[in-house]
């Protein structure tokens, strides 16, 4: 919504009238006293949002504010009933929201139809380069647009058969296959992605992985292996793939061996399941400081497990290779042991969490919190009061209008029987009530008995924070958004946190766990 407006593809045309905002700004001044306008007019309700949500959302909010929203094609009434422009307005809503869905499904089935035949979409990929044809439609030929098929491009189409032999034949890793192929640039050329602003001039692990995974080598025509607009381009479950129905180019990767490394793949990453979900491999193995550890280069250091020891690792090569110049005056790789940093964070946390002093802070906000949660005990409770009240009197009335009848006259009767309903919901009322207080009796005492245990157990946390379990530290990291940063040379590292309140100064702390105010 609050993009709506905001184009400016409008400026091609020569329009007279000058935009003044978007949606967003239109209802917006709608609800202030002095705006400008006393009603919106439009062409069709469709051009306000083609979704019958969105649209019902505008005029439902401009009606509020006391504006109203007509539209060129309706009836407008300025008096009397309004049934028949709503049933027109409701009819073109209808119908616009379903031009929509029809035009996209339309569309996605063209696309699908011409992936089916064997054409290709975007930029072909590497090793392939884009043999064009002339539009089969006559209108578009005559505009310029072409067709494209994938041909094999050369020097280029032999790498991705180079790549797929080292990783099938010799079961080489993406890492040693990059550093083969910079090896000889000339021979096996880096790849460029699109624009050129992020050629890295050199092979890393992702490319060689994406290659090996890319089933288009196989010969055969594949889309929507990726959500590009949906979900920022994760790849979609390969159900989802649209495959032409036989090889439509040359391959560079032979089918069979293309299935092989993905079931290799597969194996390495995790077996599935009975479920079908895939399952963690038995090594797998949980880093406490994952993703928090950062180098004074900037880069973020990974997690090592060896011969039961673990550790963090910045080493600029791995993610640079055949680039050496952008690692130059840095370390060959510099190494932070997890146990030296878990003596530095929990020494972080004794000191400036669970020290003396947070015990009131914490017992304030617990008090806080619990009185919340009377108050709303309170409230409801006066509620019921309050309907227990409004029975009484309206048996008191009713009791009085009864006495005034006779035994046996109909109206008294029915006095009768409704002074009887008012007394079972009067017993029904007292009965929530007496539940509501001894409820609210028994959560005081718990929430009180909670508050002493969770306050008496703090210097036992303090003492025993370094052997908590791992999982109920990555939640306390999470919640403090720790970090831990490196610098240029020396042993120390700056360790922060955040914390609810601004009362906890800068800090760092080496190694042998002294700190140092910063």
């Amino acid at each position: 919504m609050e993009a709506r407006g905001r184009k400016v593809d409008y400026e091609r045309f020569d329009i007279p009238i000058a935009r003044d905002g978007g949606i967003a700004d239109l209802l917006t001044e709608a609800g202030q006293p002095g705006r400008r306008f006393d009603v919106v007019i439009c062409e069709s309700t469709s051009r306000v949002a083609r979704g019958m949500f969105e649209n019902l959302s505008i005029e439902r909010t401009l009606e509020k504010a006391g504006v109203p929203l007509f539209a060129w094609n309706e009836p407008i009434n300025l008096d009397g009933g309004r049934s028949q422009q709503i049933l027109q307005r409701r009819i073109n809503q209808s119908v616009a929201e379903y031009e929509v869905y029809n035009a996209l499904e339309t569309s996605w089935g063209g696309l699908c139809t011409h992936v089916r035949e064997g054409w290709n979409i975007g930029k072909p990929p590497y090793g392939y380069r884009a043999k064009r044809y002339r539009n089969p439609n006559p209108i578009k030929a005559d505009k310029g647009f072409m067709k494209s098929r994938l041909e094999p491009d050369g020097v280029r189409a032999e790498t991705v058969t180079q790549i797929a032999i080292w990783s099938y034949y010799e079961r080489l890793g993406y890492g040693v296959i990059a550093e083969c192929l910079n090896s000889d640039r000339d021979r096996y050329p880096p790849p460029c992605p699109p624009g050129g602003v992020r050629a890295r001039g050199a092979w890393g692990k992702s490319t060689v992985g994406e290659i090996l995974r890319n089933p288009k080598y196989t010969g055969y025509q594949v889309f929507n292996r990726r959500a590009s607009r949906s979900r920022s381009g994760k790849v979609n479950n390969p159900e989802l793939w649209v495959w032409s129905p036989y090889p439509v180019h040359e391959p560079l990767i032979p089918k069979w061996m293309f299935d092989e490394l993905d079931a290799r793949r597969r194996t390495r990453l995790g077996r599935k399941g009975i479920s079908g979900q895939e399952e963690p491999p038995s090594s797998h193995h949980t880093y406490t400081f994952r993703g928090r550890v950062l180098c004074a280069c900037g880069r973020r250091l990974h997690g090592n497990h060896r011969k039961g020891i673990t550790y963090y690792t910045c080493w600029p090569r791995a993610n640079n290779r055949g680039r050496p110049d952008t690692y130059a005056q840095h370390p060959k790789a510099r190494y932070v042991n997890e146990a030296t940093l878990l003596r530095a964070v929990v020494a972080l946390y004794v000191d400036r969490v669970l020290a003396s002093h947070m015990r009131y802070l914490l017992a304030a906000d617990l008090a806080a919190i619990v009185s919340v949660g009377l108050r709303q005990y309170e409230e409801e409770r006066a509620g019921h009061e309050r309907i227990l009240a409004d029975i009484s009197r309206r048996q008191e009335i009713t009791l009085r209008r009864a006495q005034e009848c006779a035994l046996d006259d109909p109206f008294g009767q029915c006095l009768r029987k409704a002074y009887n309903d008012l007394e079972e919901q009067r017993q029904s009322t007292v009965r929530i009530l007496n539940d509501l207080n001894a409820e609210t009796a028994n959560r005081t005492t718990a929430a009180g008995a909670d508050i002493t245990d969770l306050l008496e157990s703090l210097p036992h946390l303090a003492l025993n924070l370094a052997s908590a379990p791992q999982q109920l530290l990555l939640k306390l990291f999470e919640l403090t958004e720790l970090s831990v940063q490196l610098p240029e040379a020396g042993d120390n590292f700056l360790l922060s946190i955040a914390l609810p309140a601004d009362y906890t100064p800068g800090m760092t702390v080496r190694p042998d766990g002294a700190q140092e105010a910063t």
